[in-house]
C-alpha cells in the first residue's frame, strides 16, 4: 500500500492547493481499504459511494478519497449520492463487502470554527490563506489517530450490478460525432440520434 506521504504528495498535485479537507479524505480512503483488507483499485475493483453534496468542503474531502483509493470518475467507479454528508461507503466488487467511513460530527463541527474555514467564509480562496494558517492544520490531519475523527462501520454485504465496458460506437444522425451505442436515442425515421440532437429534436 502506498505510504500516507506519497498519496498526500500525489493529492497536493491533483487538487491543486493545500487545505485540511483533502487530506481528511486520504486518511478516510486508506481507514476504508484497510478494514476491507484491499488495495487501491487499477481498475474497478473498488466502487465508492460519496455521500457528499456540492457547493462546500466536501469537494475537497472526494479528491482526497480518490487518490487514496484509486475510485475516479473517469474510471465510473464512484459516484455522488448529494446527501451532503462527510461520509462514503467503499465496495470491494470481488467479494460484495464494504464498509462505511464518516467524518465524526463533533471534529467535523470543530474542524468547521477554525481558523482555515474562517477565512474561507470571509472569502480568501484557499490557495491565498497564510501558511501559518493552513500548514499546522494539515499537519494535524496527517498526524491525528484514526479513531479521533473517523466513524467506521462494520463490513457488510453490498452487491452492485455486474455492468461490462462498451466499445462499440456510431456516428449520430444530426450532428455526426461518434457516440457510445449505449446512449444512442432512435429519432424520426429511426435516426439514431445522441442525447443532446435527440432533445434538440423533441423541442423543435
Amino acid at each position: 500500500m502506498i505510504e500516507l506521504r506519497e498519496l498526500y504528495e500525489i493529492g497536493l498535485k491533483f487538487h491543486g492547493h493545500k487545505c485540511p479537507a483533502m487530506p481528511m479524505g486520504i486518511r478516510a480512503g486508506m481507514a476504508a481499504l484497510k478494514a476491507l483488507g484491499v488495495n487501491r483499485a487499477q481498475d474497478k475493483e473498488l466502487v465508492v459511494e460519496a455521500e457528499t453534496g456540492e457547493g462546500h468542503a466536501a469537494g475537497c474531502f472526494v479528491d482526497g478519497i480518490m487518490v487514496a483509493t484509486g475510485a475516479t470518475y473517469g474510471k465510473s467507479n464512484i459516484r455522488k449520492l448529494n446527501y451532503s454528508k462527510m461520509a462514503f461507503t467503499l465496495i470491494d466488487t470481488a467479494t460484495d463487502r464494504a464498509v462505511r467511513v464518516s467524518l465524526k460530527p463533533e471534529f467535523f463541527e470543530k474542524a468547521l470554527s477554525s481558523p482555515f474555514v474562517q477565512k474561507r467564509k470571509e472569502g480568501v480562496l484557499p490557495q491565498d490563506i497564510p501558511t501559518e494558517i493552513t500548514n499546522p492544520q494539515v499537519e494535524r490531519i496527517l498526524a491525528l489517530p484514526e479513531t479521533d475523527f473517523l466513524n467506521l462501520s462494520d463490513v457488510f454485504t453490498r452487491k452492485l450490478p455486474k455492468g461490462k465496458g462498451n466499445f462499440e460506437t456510431k456516428r449520430c444522425a444530426g450532428c455526426g460525432e461518434a457516440v457510445f451505442t449505449d446512449k444512442l436515442k432512435e429519432g424520426p425515421e429511426g435516426k439514431l440520434l445522441c442525447i443532446p440532437c435527440s432533445e434538440a429534436e423533441k423541442k423543435a
